[in-house]
């Protein structure tokens, strides 16, 4: 295996190199899109897996919806139309004929779903519905990077529709907490939650919220977001409902969803010069037991007892014995750690010798002898579960290391361009500003706080008196 490049030097091509060298991804012959590798495919399934459950757990139901949507029924709701426009791909012409209507290639699917809401929904008994669709998206990217944006990515979307707006705050809030948990419980990741400023949120939306993380790079990245779309999709859709006085009302929508690029944060946040580290209840091999010989004599009795404890470990973990005979030792290791497996399990004659057996985590590369008769299932779940912890107070420091405050444009530009991160700064709440600040550091709003901001604070860029405070980071 080549080396990786030296992620301090070049993040971009140590990042492109993880995926490559984990076998992730392929490029294909369509560019801007990746084929996902088994390895790349099973993260997501892992994901897809655990978060079905959440999504589940909040009465939502799984639906599929289809991929085409046609123009006149995007072409209702004005801000989202112009709002996903520019990124949309679109079918004009179908068995070798010009279609009649133009199709759209599902860009998000609020359309097409709200438009079939109005047949669903007739009464306040009606609701509130709930549903998820797991699916695929095209938005035609400019610039793409493999899971971090490509012009087609899976997703979940969750849509739910509701009486009041009361009971969709609710519900986009039990959708954002629902990732929040997911993203600590688990992928080990520290993500900070809140409100988007309105010209960052969602088109059509009556307010957004996110959830970000910090890459080792120093820039954000935007791991689910949940909307409370208000009651203007209702309107364009003719969704409405006969409340319990049997008055006509127009229900509340809420949407929300995340993708694929969270494989591409969990690189981001947890790799390190070796390659991926990845959090155990996501790693598709917890364990991987490599053994250890020279002569046939000692294959025999290393490969015996690899293939005891692997049997009494199977269970329990998610562990692979591996060996492959063309392979040495030293590949091995270096492959699996690339691969981000969490525990390596060394085994050679001499560990027989001493009934042990040589115990690596990939969290700390902290290396110790473990008995073999302690090398339990209970053991072994311990471990990972320490090592899952260790990755997320690892990425929740270097978040808190690297969120800043800044009281001026010149002290906010230092910090942006030099340890990078999260950055909380006064804001006036004008477009104009956020924008300056955007095109002179490239840094966005992440999350507007929830504090207000300090008595006679002014806006950084501006000058003008502080409405907000406002979270600001370069980002994916």
């Amino acid at each position: 295996m080549s080396r990786l490049a030296d992620p301090a030097k070049d993040f971009p091509q140590w990042y492109l190199d993880v995926i490559a060298q984990a076998d992730l991804s392929d490029y294909s012959e369509v560019k801007g899109c990746i084929i996902f590798k088994p390895y790349g495919y099973a993260l997501w399934e892992g994901i897809q897996h655990d978060m079905d459950r959440r999504i589940k757990a909040l009465g939502v139901d799984n639906v599929y919806f289809p991929l085409l949507i046609p123009a006149s029924l995007l072409a209702k709701e004005k801000d989202h139309v112009e709002g996903f426009a520019p990124e949309c791909a679109v079918v004009t012409e179908g068995g070798g004929k010009k279609l009649t209507e133009a199709l759209y290639i599902r860009p998000t699917s609020e359309t097409i779903m709200y438009a079939t809401f109005a047949k669903w929904i007739h009464s306040h008994r009606d609701l509130p519905l709930k549903i998820n669709q797991w699916a695929n998206i095209v938005r035609w990217e400019m610039r793409t990077r493999p899971f971090l944006r490509t012009l087609e990515f899976l997703w979940q979307e969750g849509h739910t529709a509701h009486a009041t707006m009361e009971d969709a705050d609710e519900m986009a809030n039990a959708a954002l907490k629902m990732y929040e948990d997911f993203d600590r419980d688990f992928l080990a990741l520290p993500v900070v939650t809140g409100r988007k400023p309105d010209h960052e949120k969602f088109a059509g939306a009556y307010y957004t919220m996110t959830t970000e993380a910090l890459a080792r790079d120093g820039k954000a990245i935007q791991a689910g977001t949940s909307h409370n779309l208000g009651q203007g999709f209702s309107e364009a859709y003719d969704v409405s409902f006969l409340d319990a006085n049997g008055k006509a009302q127009r229900p509340w929508m809420t949407s929300w969803g995340a993708s694929t690029r969270l494989i591409g944060t969990i690189i981001v946040v947890h790799g390190d010069a070796k390659g991926l580290r990845l959090p155990p209840p996501l790693a598709p091999i917890q364990a991987v037991i490599v053994p250890i010989y020279k002569s046939d004599e000692e294959k025999a009795a290393v490969l015996k007892a690899a293939g005891t404890l692997q049997e009494s470990l199977k269970a329990t973990i998610r562990i692979r014995l591996d060996d492959r005979a063309e392979k040495s030792p030293g590949f091995k290791f270096n492959e699996w750690e690339v691969k981000g497996v969490p525990i390596r399990l060394e085994l050679g004659p001499k560990d027989l010798e001493k009934k042990q057996v040589m115990v690596v985590r990939r969290d700390t590369g902290e290396k110790t002898p473990m008995p073999l008769a302690s090398c339990t299932p209970e053991a072994m779940t311990a471990l990972l579960a320490d090592i899952h912890k260790t990755l997320y107070a690892q990425a929740k420091a270097f978040m808190e290391e690297h969120t800043s405050s800044a009281e001026t444009m010149d002290e906010f530009t230092k910090l942006i361009e030099g340890k990078g991160g999260f950055v909380w700064a006064a804001w006036d709440g004008t477009v104009e500003s956020a924008d300056a600040i955007k095109q002179q550091t490239k840094a966005t709003i992440r999350i507007l706080g929830e504090q207000k901001p300090p008595k006679g604070a002014k806006d950084i860029q501006s000058g003008k008196p502080a409405t907000m405070m406002a979270l600001y980071a370069k980002a994916y």
